[in-house]
């Protein structure tokens, strides 16, 4: 277990990962268990999450739990938040990663598609919150707020060269979302942040086509995709008291990409 500069520390925390079965969310729940912090990932398929959780736990010797959550449907989030009551008097992270895709283009997609996307990527992440208020107002102080950080994502941030319509329109909301939660809450001592990851490996996003390598090579000033640790940093430093005054920003995840539009 790493024992970090205490500006950095989350020893002794508790956090909950939405998604943390796959991509982003994985490399997130699995930096925060090797940092001390009592973690919890989930995804739709029970077994999946605590297959996960179980082998993050081994690895990195702290304690991960998975648990089965579907923001697809309207009580997926109260469900999900009652476990988490059940276990924990009180949550001091909340990373919202949970999403999903559609088909992009006009033309093709459906409306039970676009209701799914922003169901999942917009609707759960902002009733999930309310419904775990209680948790994060206990873990609350005013010089260590709790730590709500939502994942978005650069498509919200620009529009491709790509129909994707679905998915850049509710990764917009959530970044507008974290702004308008973050004024909200500031009162509470609840700190609302985003991140907008650029390319990064997951199952909705193969870094090593052909073609996002030549993405990468054109696009992104750093020339390269994201890693593990990249996202893994950007979550540490907003839940850590070195992040504690940063409230309602969306920070770029991208080697640079928006900035050289």
């Amino acid at each position: 277990m790493d024992t970090p500069d205490p500006l950095f520390s989350l020893a002794g925390k508790t956090a909950l990962v939405t998604g943390g079965a796959n991509g982003i969310g994985l490399m997130i729940a699995r930096g925060l268990t090797r940092r001390g912090v009592r973690t919890y990932l989930t995804g739709r398929d029970a077994s999946r999450a605590s297959a996960r959780a179980e082998a993050i736990a081994r690895e990195e010797g702290g304690a991960c739990i998975g648990l089965a959550a579907d923001f697809s449907t309207k009580d997926g989030p109260a469900a999900l938040a009652a476990e988490i009551a059940a276990r924990e008097p009180a949550l001091h992270i909340l990373v919202n990663n949970a999403g999903t895709n559609a088909p992009g283009d006009l033309a093709g997609m459906t409306e039970d598609d676009w209701d799914e996307v922003m169901a999942v990527n917009v609707r759960a992440p902002m009733f999930l919150v309310r419904e775990l208020l209680p948790l994060l107002r206990a873990a609350a102080r005013d010089d260590d707020p709790a730590r709500i950080v939502n994942v978005g994502s650069i498509g919200g941030l620009h529009v491709p060269n790509w129909e994707a319509h679905p998915y850049g329109g509710s990764k917009a909301a959530i970044h507008h979302l974290t702004r308008s939660l973050a004024k909200a809450l500031g009162k509470d001592r609840i700190t609302v942040n985003a991140i907008a990851p650029g390319p990064f490996p997951s199952n909705m996003h193969d870094t090593t086509s052909e073609a996002t390598r030549k993405s990468v090579a054109t696009y992104i000033p750093l020339e390269r995709a994201g890693e593990a640790e990249d996202a893994v940093g950007a979550v540490v430093f907003l839940a850590s008291r070195a992040g504690a005054y940063i409230d309602g920003h969306v920070l770029p995840l991208d080697g640079g990409y928006i900035a050289a539009l």
